[in-house]
């Protein structure tokens, strides 16, 4: 499904953050739903073939969540976020990082700040996310892994998730 709501994908490289709006056709409390539940983010939190699972969640604050990005192949890219704080339905902070299976983070790969914002607009719902690097070698780094691109295939699937709870 091709989307026509807003999206924006903004990088600041002299801030070394990146700025991507994102608008949903559900309410509020289903999109935070989706990003909030490993049963719902394991149906589309990976762009296009990749496949997510989820080794453990605790969304809390102090929590985590470790999963793996699964290639066609079954290779596993595994990731670790830490909610830092949370303040139900209006929006989520996070330290984010790649990982190994068992939730180790990588330090030769960059670590990031996320802070993700739900918001009512109209019968829709704007997700805005700042995601903030520690360099602008790691902002580099991430955009020539191809997050933009990823990141566009991942909330597709996920407009399609939401399109299965309104038939």
């Amino acid at each position: 499904m091709k989307n026509t709501m807003q999206f924006d994908f903004i990088v600041d490289k002299e801030k070394n953050t990146i700025t991507v709006k994102r608008e949903f056709a559900a309410k509020r409390q289903l999109v935070w739903d989706c990003h909030t539940k490993s049963e719902l983010l394991d149906r589309w939190f990976a762009p296009k073939p990749f496949s997510t699972k989820t080794k453990s969640m605790q969304f809390r604050e102090g929590g985590h969540w470790i999963y793996a990005m699964v290639d066609p192949e079954g290779k596993e890219y595994w990731g670790r976020t830490e909610y830092t704080k949370i303040n139900p339905i209006d929006g989520y902070k996070t330290l984010d990082a790649f990982a190994n299976e068992k939730g180790e983070v990588n330090p030769d790969l960059p670590r990031a700040k996320w802070d993700v914002t739900f918001l009512d607009k109209g019968e829709n719902t704007l997700v805005q996310t700042v995601v903030t690097y520690d360099s602008l070698e790691a902002l580099e780094t991430v955009i020539n892994m191809g997050m933009k691109e990823g990141l566009t295939s991942t909330l597709e699937r996920l407009d399609d998730l939401l399109l299965t709870f309104n038939k």
